[in-house]
């Protein structure tokens, strides 16, 4: 869900290779994610002011988008192929996912901290999304579609299933015209962590 880290990134030290999972973990709860220099592979902490979120009860639906969730046009399925989703999300010329952040994130899932959101059809993955859940807040890493609308609908699986197991923060990191148009907001930084740390004090669970 994220796009290019611009100057209001607040970064940290930078590092390279697979993160331990409590290293990753300790980041999210301070309010940093890492990303991956496309070139160098090495990989810089961000903290974005303003940062940007989706509010759960205002996320958009248009009319299309409806339809093709009424009309089941795609199938969704948590988990079964998480690796695949992450490396479909790193599929592009340009990529902040690097093969060690890939790792580390597979190693999160294996803990039972980091989780994909699959849209199928026909038996086949069209698209879907990432993410990592800490007590009640679900940090959007990255999201890709082979199929028109099917991250979408990945998207809005995942807002619902958020708001039925009343986790309260839903971040996106940075604010792209595409997630405003989904109804994404920019939240100052110091709310923003106020609002973090209320919300991984939470007994939640993903699954």
């Amino acid at each position: 869900m994220m796009a290019v880290p611009g100057s209001r990134s607040v970064r940290s030290t930078r590092t390279k290779g697979v993160i331990p999972p409590e290293t990753l973990l300790g980041a999210y709860c301070a309010g940093y994610f890492p990303m991956a220099d496309p070139d160098l592979g090495t990989i810089g902490w961000y903290s974005p002011d303003p940062r940007g979120v989706f509010e759960l009860d205002a996320f958009k639906i248009s009319r299309s988008l409806r339809q093709k969730i009424q009309h089941r046009a795609f199938e969704i399925r948590i988990n079964p192929r998480f690796e695949q989703v992450v490396r479909a999300c790193a599929d592009r010329e340009e990529t902040w996912i690097s093969e060690g952040l890939v790792k580390s994130y597979v190693a999160l899932h294996r803990l039972g901290y980091a989780h994909s959101v699959e849209a199928w059809q026909q038996g086949r993955l069209a698209g879907g999304l990432y993410g990592v859940a800490v007590g009640g807040a679900f940090f959007g890493e990255s999201m890709f579609s082979r199929d028109r609308d099917a991250s979408k609908v990945a998207l809005a699986a995942l807002v619902e299933r958020l708001r039925q197991k009343r986790f309260t923060l839903l971040d996106t990191q940075y604010l792209t015209p595409h997630l405003a148009r989904l109804g994404a907001v920019e939240i100052p930084r110091e709310e923003y962590l106020k609002r973090l740390r209320k919300a991984i004090a939470l007994k939640r669970s993903f699954l």
